[in-house]
């Protein structure tokens, strides 16, 4: 028998809104006049914000059910804990309200705001609805009333708006808060000061804006920054609204360079401070491909160029937040890797940029992506090398080869080659011969995270200088490197931790 052919009572879970009576929808009100069973939460003290909400649509002939919490923020005996105490109480809730469904009468469960968002309703239509005819009737959240009554767009085109607990840990919150465009943080009364310090940890403080009791009474609005943390009750938001148009004239002094390493491909690869730097940024400055794999933003000024101008991409951005602005130069994999971070650092060294201030934000390099979609193949000691020969010579490059070699290191090889430079591969290749069995396996990498995606492994005898270009990476595997297949289809590859003695 299906609920709807039981012949029992209906529940209803019913949203009042953020607190105003006069926000309680017209489905709300009708709900509540024809229900036999009123219930609402409370506090042991007996007092019910719910209730309060609905009290004038309230007839005496009502049954009401206060359901009252064991506990709320004090501490409990019970053996299963703060949670055991409270998985009880909504069981046992959920019973009493299931005798007046199987006696026919309709049950009208209040909530304040909506229901279904961080509401105590939730949990008793997850013990009765498989059980009886439910229908939810949504309300207005808290998140809508304090953008209103801020008078500030929350989130606008294409902007992430973000909804978190402030009972999250607090480094969490932090990088989740640096990541987002625009964010709501629900719960805050003794999480205040851990949701204030991750505010600033962010670099997001100064944007951030306080909403006390929305549209009710005792309401207060105002700065985060400026709001004393023992004032600040349970029914409080701290909002981080719409950047669009909230973009603050900089002066002189402001600015600042952060270089952002984007990992190698797009946005699965971004570590939420680059998402953050990247979102706060005046100004992008960067190799035309990296930039683009960057959301377009309002208000933001994208400056594209060559691949081969590091030193007066670098100077530009420098020049731009010497005049105020606030500059992320955008760099594929780890800036600091073959990257953008030492040509903006070598320029910044210059007298006349000693007051502009560089931050530098890691990235996942190729070299870690290709390797993890390999196996494990860097899980030992590993030598980083580029195979360009335009910021130093062949020689050089074929020295550094021979003693990572003979050091029985695997090696993670950079830029092999180019339209321009097609015998490298073939030469290092050789060069690794003379040190490694031609049974050495070799990961190729090619557009790791992208949509041309390509990894596969080779020995280094066979390894072909013409199928590979400037968007693979090598990983040549040492003496102890294994290549094993798993299953019928993968195969992986892993240097043991532990290095033989002898």
């Amino acid at each position: 028998m299906t609920v709807s052919e039981q012949n029992t009572g209906r529940l209803y879970g019913v949203g009042l809104g953020p607190g105003d009576p006069n926000l309680m929808t017209l489905r709300a009100v009708e709900v509540i006049a024809g229900a036999d069973v009123v219930a609402y939460h409370s506090a042991r003290h007996g007092r019910s914000i719910a209730r309060s909400i609905a009290a004038k649509h309230l007839r005496a002939d009502h049954i009401e059910e206060a359901l009252v919490y064991p506990v709320t923020t004090e501490t409990t005996d019970h053996p299963g804990g703060y949670r055991g105490a409270l998985e009880d109480f909504y069981t046992e809730a959920a019973a009493r309200l299931a005798v007046h469904l199987d006696a026919g009468r309709t049950v009208a469960v209040l909530a304040e705001g909506d229901p279904m968002f961080y509401g105590s309703y939730m949990h008793m239509h997850k013990r009765l609805a498989d059980r009886y005819p439910t229908e939810v009737i949504p309300g207005v959240t808290s998140v809508s009333a304090a953008a209103a009554r801020l008078g500030t767009p929350l989130a606008e085109g294409e902007e992430v708006l973000t909804i978190l607990p402030g009972t999250l840990p607090e480094e969490e919150l932090t990088a989740r808060l640096a990541a987002t465009d625009a964010a709501v943080v629900m719960k805050l009364g003794r999480t205040f000061p851990a949701v204030r310090r991750a505010f600033e940890a962010s670099g997001r403080l100064p944007e951030a804006r306080y909403v006390e009791r929305a549209t009710m009474a005792g309401e207060r609005l105002g700065e985060l920054a400026d709001t004393d943390a023992d004032s600040v009750p349970y029914f409080a938001v701290a909002v981080l609204p719409s950047r669009i148009d909230a973009r603050p004239e900089r002066a002189p002094g402001d600015g600042e360079v952060a270089v952002v390493g984007t990992g190698p491909a797009g946005p699965l690869w971004l570590t939420p401070e680059s998402r953050g730097a990247l979102a706060a940024a005046d100004d992008l400055v960067g190799y035309t491909t990296y930039l683009d794999r960057v959301p377009v933003r309002p208000g933001q000024i994208r400056h594209g160029s060559d691949n081969k101008v590091e030193s007066e991409r670098a100077e530009f951005a420098l020049d731009l937040a010497r005049r105020g602005r606030r500059v992320a130069v955008v760099s594929g994999g780890d800036p600091g890797v073959f990257a953008m971070a030492t040509a903006v650092l070598e320029v910044a060294s210059q007298e006349e940029y000693a007051d502009v201030p560089v931050r530098v934000l890691p990235g996942v390099t190729a070299a870690n992506a290709a390797a993890a979609r390999a196996g494990a193949p860097l899980g030992h000691d590993y030598a980083t090398i580029s195979l360009s020969d335009r910021l130093k010579s062949w020689e050089v490059i074929a020295e550094r080869l021979r003693a990572a070699a003979s050091a029985d290191l695997v090696l993670a090889l950079y830029n092999p080659g180019s339209r321009s430079r097609t015998w490298q591969v073939g030469k290092a290749r050789d060069l690794l011969l003379e040190h490694r069995s031609p049974d050495t396996p070799v990961v190729l990498g090619r557009d790791v995270g992208g949509p041309d995606e390509s990894v596969r492994t080779v020995r280094l005898a066979d390894l072909d200088p013409a199928e590979v270009d400037m968007r693979t990476i090598l990983v040549v595997g040492s003496s102890q490197t294994r290549w094993e297949r798993r299953g019928e289809d993968r195969q992986i590859v892993w240097t043991p931790r532990r290095y033989p003695e002898n």
